[in-house]
């Protein structure tokens, strides 16, 4: 859990350019996150430092045996790298480059594989450099992301995966992708072409032809509750930012706790995938303590594609955490993540144009610390969340029903 912590605040740090901030959200040193930077871009990170050991010996030794190892697997290159020329038979230059690729891109030194099989560098990086533009003139233009609304609104595609999740969940089962564009343009008046409907449910999963296959973990759905205590029922859900100087969305994935309106943990990036949520789920249970806890909390969700993943669910199962998801269009099944994000509309996203995401990304921190740490919550005594969480103990509350 800790090395997948190190290499988020890695990532963040990378996407951000600020290492500083993401020591502050994560409680971490920043000259500790600065040299966990450095180390990843060296390709050295979750490296031994072999200068630390003691036994002087032992040091001696190991070098010894990585001599011997280097020119063993010297050997072995050569051999391995000839049989690959002799199986070409006379191979011209383009074919001798693809087997220095090869071999190259296992990590084997290039002045290496280059003397074994005879290319000056000088060629081999010609080569290289030719095939990379030759490649760069044949791509198109990238996909933006979003599509727009008839009055000029723009629309994430996760956005509009939601959409045909829900659609393809209600009276919209069995239609197609061209049906279903015609409802994105009627309903949601997307400008949107049937093409790129075609990308998109096809990514989900939901072209007609798919549909036949197994669900490997049936939808549980939501129900009833009475809440008396933290920790009882968690619920989760994804909000979208905008970045009007980079012209593209960003996620926030928020997991909040019904009883004390604390938002226990987040995740915050350019894109937002299963994994983004199982990892997301696992640092809420080791904040509250509720990782090894026999009887977890509950996680409420909608039927997002994040959280409808074979990853999420699995990691579900495997922990033992019961996950239920909310009826289509019944957003009031998740009435406090809800609740939240219009506050965080309001308070946050619709109150700052974002010219950077590193401009976004400190933005919504410094949102969630006020929020769970200063803002009164009239449901919670007037209270802030982190308040409420440490005194619930001695105060009377009534039971939260949901």
């Amino acid at each position: 859990m800790l090395k997948n912590l190190n290499y988020k605040s890695i990532k963040e740090a990378q996407d951000t350019g600020k290492n500083t901030l993401v020591a502050r959200r994560y409680d971490l040193n920043p000259n500790m996150v600065s040299r966990w930077v450095r180390e990843y871009k060296d390709g050295k990170f979750g490296e031994v430092d072999v200068a630390v050991l003691p036994d002087i010996d032992s040091k001696e030794l190991s070098k010894e045996n990585e001599k011997l190892k280097m020119l063993l697997g010297e050997k072995d290159l050569e051999i391995a790298i000839l049989r690959d020329l002799i199986k070409k038979k006379n191979p011209p230059l383009a074919e001798k480059h693809e087997v220095a690729n090869k071999w190259i891109q296992k990590g084997y030194s290039i002045s290496k594989v280059l003397k074994i099989i005879g290319i000056p560098r000088s060629t081999y990086y010609y080569q290289k450099n030719y095939r990379v533009e030759e490649k760069k003139v044949s791509e198109g233009r990238p996909a933006p992301g979003y599509s727009i609304q008839e009055d000029g609104q723009k629309i994430s595609d996760e956005q509009i995966k939601e959409f045909l999740l829900e659609e393809i969940a209600g009276d919209c089962y069995n239609y197609g992708y061209r049906k279903l564009t015609k409802v994105l343009r009627r309903k949601y008046k997307l400008k949107i072409n049937k093409k790129k409907v075609y990308r998109i449910c096809k990514e989900l999963g939901i072209l007609r032809p798919q549909r036949q296959k197994k669900v490997s973990y049936p939808r549980k759905l939501a129900r009833n509750r009475i809440i008396t205590r933290s920790n009882q029922l968690w619920e989760a859900d994804i909000k979208y930012g905008f970045i009007e100087g980079e012209d593209r969305f960003f996620f926030v994935m928020s997991i909040i706790d019904v009883y004390d309106r604390g938002i226990i943990t987040y995740h915050m990036g350019l894109s937002c995938t299963g994994d983004d949520v199982k990892q997301t789920l696992k640092r809420a249970l080791l904040k509250r303590q509720q990782y090894d806890e026999l009887e977890k909390p509950v996680i409420r969700t909608d039927n997002g594609p994040q959280f409808i993943s074979h990853t999420f669910e699995k990691f579900c199962e495997d922990s033992k955490i019961e996950h239920e998801r909310i009826p289509p269009r019944t957003p009031n099944m998740n009435a406090h993540i809800e609740s939240f994000h219009r506050i965080f509309e309001d308070d946050c996203l619709s109150r700052w144009q974002f010219e950077t995401y590193t401009e976004a990304y400190q933005e919504v921190m410094n949102f969630m610390e006020f929020y769970n740490e200063r803002r009164m919550h009239s449901s919670i005594l007037d209270l802030s969340p982190k308040e409420f969480y440490q005194k619930q103990d001695s105060l009377v509350i009534k039971e939260v029903r949901v």
